[in-house]
């Protein structure tokens, strides 16, 4: 039995086909258009999913340290602009009995708006599966808050695993009366375990989000293509407004609102173009 299947190994065989042929059909489905209505929606209701996840994260961990671990990973979704946002977070955070309630009608309505967006790109992407049955009102209504739940409880999972990291590497290890130290390790394991996080985060989209069953290795395969895709842009990104933006001489004060709006889309982009990654595997052979 072979361990690849047939669509698998025409991948294999044809990568530069296959990559071509995704292009053609994220463009042919205006991908960037619907990657602008995404980003839009979806920056509007991260700024009071982050201050919400502290609010109530705050109870189990230091909010110092949930503060440190946003910083790092904010750094992979916003690149040289996550210290900006957590600016405003820090001023939200001392009248947050104030603004409770305002914050999570924001998140309630902008979170809402984003998933309905997002499933229609979806439908979009996946118009090959001919999905005849509709999700329940009720299903589609409960779904985005479900999956803002499922990101407040994977920041708290990657906060906690962030301090076990962080403890072994300063206590090293003993062998033979010797003390090896795995400060080094730190770095790197943080690193992958966000990555991780990145394409875990990808794959449950590709899972819940279009219409029909997307099988689980077909989520991962894509979340993994759009988080590797995600690597290069970022870096890319903090380089470039590092070295060559001018976006403060042409925005002034706007400066910060415009480069998370981009920074957004190219990430919107690059989640649609790991659904049509996927698309386009499910279709191999059907020509």
């Amino acid at each position: 039995m072979p361990l690849l299947g047939v669509s698998a190994q025409r991948v294999m065989r044809h990568p530069a086909g296959f990559a071509v042929r995704v292009v053609r059909g994220f463009f042919a489905n205006q991908g960037l258009l619907l990657a602008g209505a995404v980003a839009y929606y979806a920056l509007l209701s991260l700024v009071p999913l982050i201050i919400l996840s502290v609010i109530l994260l705050s109870n189990l961990v230091e909010q110092e340290v949930l503060i440190d671990t946003l910083s790092r990973y904010l750094e992979w979704l916003l690149p040289s602009q996550s210290s900006a946002l957590l600016g405003d977070v820090s001023q939200f955070l001392d009248s947050r009995a104030a603004i409770g309630a305002v914050l999570f009608a924001s998140l309630l309505i902008f979170s809402s708006l984003a998933f309905s967006v997002l499933e229609k790109a979806m439908a979009v992407i996946f118009a090959h599966r001919h999905a005849t049955a509709k999700r329940h009102a009720l299903v589609s209504a409960v779904l985005p808050y479900s999956f803002v739940l499922f990101l407040v409880v994977l920041l708290l999972l990657v906060t906690v695993l962030g301090i076990v990291v962080q403890s072994v590497s300063r206590e090293g290890i003993e062998f033979h009366g010797q003390t090896w130290s795995l400060e080094w390790l730190s770095g790197p394991v943080i690193y992958l375990l966000g990555l991780g996080v990145e394409t875990l985060i990808f794959a449950a989209i590709y899972v819940i989000m279009p219409a029909g069953r997307t099988r689980l290795r077909h989520a991962l395969f894509g979340g993994l293509t759009a988080a590797l895709l995600w690597e290069v842009a970022r870096h890319s990104l903090v380089w470039y407004f590092s070295s060559l933006s001018k976006a403060s001489i042409i925005y002034g004060s706007l400066t910060t609102s415009v480069v998370f709006l981009i920074t957004m889309e190219i990430a919107a982009t690059l989640l649609l173009f790991g659904a049509q990654v996927i698309s386009e595997y499910e279709q191999i052979g059907d020509e």
